[in-house]
């Protein structure tokens, strides 16, 4: 099995995105799931004093699987290396690797550096030739690459020349933009092998909805490293989707890209990191929950009779599982399914299963959709066979929205009275926001019981009006998502009151963990 490198830049190019701000311990915990996976190379900022403490950090935690990379720029114009602080915070913290960019375009060397193109391949070729010998694997990102070889081929090429000649391990083809075709890169990146043999990378932005592809069709053409983020997350739209690229060359083309007994973590792993990064991985292939649904009913019965014909892939190489939607235009075969996970021992026809899918049926009359709160639909099931555990009950929630006038912000208050057996708790708490006000309060009240629940986020909360012809009268919909560790459940409440149908979602949430504890 062929070996194709890989580079994660979730720490570094990944934190670059919109809504994204990964703290010290968010960093370390993505570091130690990115080895855990076992990539070969992680990508980390190396700008600046508070980057230095992190990387510090980032030494104790004894990575068994993946190099650090440090990243950097070439020095500046008219500058040595030793007098550029990045590649001195690389040298002193005694990296074995790094990335350092450099601009490919000669359109940015005019334009955006300000200087000339001798100047630009100085800087490359004493910028790499500084770590090189001091026994660092440099990794060189060719800003640009693309835009630049096609609009000046010979000086392009002579970029990645200079810095192979003072001595880059690695020579990273980058897509800065994101607006190649997958011909393009093909071509272009096969020129390149051709020229300079297996040394070539790809770093592909995901602009034209293209990094994915143009990073297989890159390694098609022969390069040896791909780069990338868990769930493509970046600036702008996003980088190549690492987890994506995995999957596909080594499940599909057979090369290894991490040990292949690490592959069936890789949904864990983008569900950990989607978690931290507070981002929803809807509709991602392989990994989320919706990349082995099935609903419709023929689709259901089919994957029964033999997965292959609506599954590209047995969804356990890559640590998923199937979906079997229940609603009302799946039927029996897609209820079955969820039924047995609880009850193996009920078959299709009997009275237990005919009773729940009509109950569904009524549920979704009056506004439910379990097709989408899969935790709401486990305990449907439970308490139709008996099965479900009732944790606490609520005897009292009040709710006090006040605008305070000289802060120049609403802010909510939730007093909520719960009981436990035959125990009683009475707490109260404030936030921006009444649910997760009320978020707050209910497990602030559960805590002595239920300690376990702390592991527990709200993660996302949507709100859906079904007849909006009432207008203030209207029956609303609300979804509530939650996460621990990487695991994620939704759950739903129906209600004229969109406070009671938020209270409803937010009870199922707690007794679907409970449940299953």
């Amino acid at each position: 099995m062929k070996k194709i490198e890989t580079f994660d830049t979730t720490l570094r190019d990944g934190a670059q995105a919109e809504r994204i701000s990964f703290s010290v311990r968010d960093k370390l915990k993505i570091a130690a799931l990115l080895d855990t996976l076992g990539v070969d190379f992680i990508e980390i900022n190396m700008l600046d004093d508070s980057d230095m403490d992190f990387a510090g950090k980032l030494k104790e935690i004894n990575l068994k699987n993946s190099r650090i990379a440090a990243f950097g720029s070439t020095c500046r114009i008219f500058e040595k290396p030793s007098q550029n602080k990045a590649l001195s915070y690389i040298v002193d913290g005694g990296f074995s690797a790094a990335s350092i960019f450099g601009k490919a375009w000669d359109l940015h060397v005019s334009d955006v550096l300000g200087t000339n193109g001798n100047e630009n391949l100085r800087m490359i070729y004493d910028s790499v030739s500084f770590l090189a010998e001091k026994k660092i694997d440099v990794i060189f990102d060719a800003e640009h690459f693309f835009d630049g070889y096609k609009s000046n081929p010979g000086y392009a090429m002579e970029v990645l020349k200079t810095a192979s000649a003072a001595g880059a391990y690695r020579l990273v083809l980058c897509d800065t933009n994101g607006g190649c075709f997958p011909d393009e890169t093909f071509d272009i990146t096969s020129k390149v092998c051709d020229e300079l043999g297996n040394v070539v990378g790809i770093h592909a932005h995901n602009d034209g909805g293209m990094a994915v592809s143009n990073s297989v069709f890159a390694i098609n053409a022969g390069a040896v490293q791909i780069q990338g983020t868990i769930n493509g997350i970046g600036e702008r739209c996003g980088n190549a989707n690492l987890a994506t690229i995995i999957a596909n060359l080594q499940i599909k083309k057979n090369l290894e890209l991490i040990p292949d007994g690490n592959l069936s973590k890789l949904t864990y792993v983008c569900r950990a990191v989607a978690e931290t990064a507070n981002i929803s991985l809807r509709n991602m292939p392989y990994v989320s929950r919706q990349a082995f649904s099935h609903k419709a009913g023929m689709h259901i019965d089919g994957v029964m009779k033999n997965p292959e014909s609506f599954e590209h892939v047995d969804p356990r190489l890559v640590g998923n599982e199937r979906n079997f939607v229940v609603s009302g235009i799946a039927g029996r075969s897609a209820l079955i399914d969820t039924i047995h996970k609880i009850a193996p021992y009920i078959d299709k026809n009997s009275p237990e299963t005919l009773a729940i899918l009509q109950e569904i049926k009524e549920r979704e009359q009056e506004g439910f959709q379990y097709d989408a709160a899969d935790a709401s639909l486990e305990l449907v099931i439970k308490k139709s066979l008996g099965l479900f555990k009732k944790h606490f009950d609520i005897g009292l929630c009040r709710l006090i929205d006040e605008h305070d006038s000289g802060r120049e912000r609403c802010y909510s208050s939730v007093f909520i009275k719960v009981y436990v057996g035959d125990s009683e708790e009475i707490t109260a708490a404030d936030s921006d926001g009444p649910v997760h006000a009320m978020d707050i309060a209910l497990r602030k009240a559960l805590d002595r019981f239920y300690p376990s629940l702390r592991e527990m986020k709200l993660s996302d909360y949507k709100v859906r009006v079904l007849n909006s012809e009432a207008a203030t009268g209207s029956t609303t919909r609300v979804l509530i998502e939650t996460t621990e560790n990487g695991h994620t459940w939704t759950t739903i409440g129906v209600s004229e009151n969109i406070i009671e149908a938020s209270l409803v979602a937010l009870v199922d949430s707690i007794e679907y963990k409970l449940n299953r504890e």
